[in-house]
């Protein structure tokens, strides 16, 4: 019997004489409709054929899940995650967390870095450099207190701004603590300051200040806060409004020392006579 030249399907010869043409024309169509089917497993709204490893059968892959991607898995097509199904939530970060395989990294919090850890990207708190805002204060009345001051930092960083005293030419000052004893000095200028004696009770922050105009900015470094075997120091840098020319402005840069021992745990700013009209205090910690 002759057959088809791509198929095999079986035909009659040339030649030959068709006793049962109904039996042939039927082994014929049953062969036709045997291979179409092989070439057309479809089942399924979305399906997608592809070449099998027997000849001239094909295959089917269902249909993906919303945002997968068409890739290959062991020579065949797949469907697999992909960058946008892979992403669920604002923020996240795409990596491998294996050879060709993707995962999320959820954002982190506010002020991490991206690290490094176990080979694979993750946020963390900043290990050293950092800086974290741990309060914001209005200044008031006869004094602020910062107070429970985290001991969790290398040192702490504070910012004043726009400094304003109820009485004329006042400067704001800081104790530490709540000390108000004479345990304080102050240096000022560059090199080798004389020796100074604890005859304070309160460290200058500010330069006198105008009671009605107010342009401050003040930034203190209060280094190594935490440590429970020295004296402690900060390093003040500052300028206000002169309360003579109010147009004009005064600078001062100095250091003060604190003759105790005990950790920082607070700070209360206060002015050398009358209450605090406004101002802003930002305390930072600092890794």
């Amino acid at each position: 019997m002759a057959t088809t030249t791509n198929y095999g399907w079986t035909t009659p010869d040339d030649t030959g004489l068709v006793k049962d043409g109904a039996s042939a024309i039927r082994t014929l169509g049953t062969s036709v409709d045997t291979t179409t089917k092989n070439l057309n497993p479809s089942t399924t709204l979305g399906d997608i054929e592809y070449r099998s490893s027997t000849s001239n059968t094909n295959t089917r892959v269902g249909i993906g899940s919303s945002g997968q991607a068409l890739t290959v898995v062991a020579g065949v097509p797949s469907w697999a995650a992909s960058a946008t199904s892979t992403l669920t939530t604002t923020g996240d970060t795409l990596y491998a967390s294996a050879a060709n395989t993707l995962a999320r990294r959820a954002i982190g919090s506010t002020g991490d870095v991206l690290t490094v850890s176990g080979g694979l990207p993750t946020w963390a708190t900043p290990a050293s450099g950092g800086m974290t805002l741990i309060s914001t204060t209005t200044l008031s009345g006869a004094s602020i207190t910062l107070s429970s001051i985290p001991a969790t930092y290398n040192s702490l960083y504070v910012v004043v701004r726009n400094f304003l005293p109820a009485t004329d030419t006042s400067n704001l000052n800081m104790r530490v603590n709540g000390d108000s004893a004479s345990r304080y000095t102050e240096f000022t200028g560059f090199g080798t300051v004389g020796a100074q004696t604890f005859t304070l009770t309160q460290a200058r922050i500010t330069a006198a200040n105008d009671n009605a105009v107010s342009q401050n900015l003040s930034a203190i470094q209060i280094f190594d806060y935490t440590n429970t075997t020295t004296f402690k120091m900060w390093q003040t840098t500052s300028f206000s409004n002169d309360p003579t020319t109010t147009t004009s402005v005064r600078g001062s840069m100095n250091y003060a020392v604190y003759n105790q021992t005990p950790a920082i745990s607070s700070l209360t700013f206060l002015c050398d006579s009358g209450n605090l009209t406004s101002g802003t205090v930002l305390l930072y910690g600092v890794k």
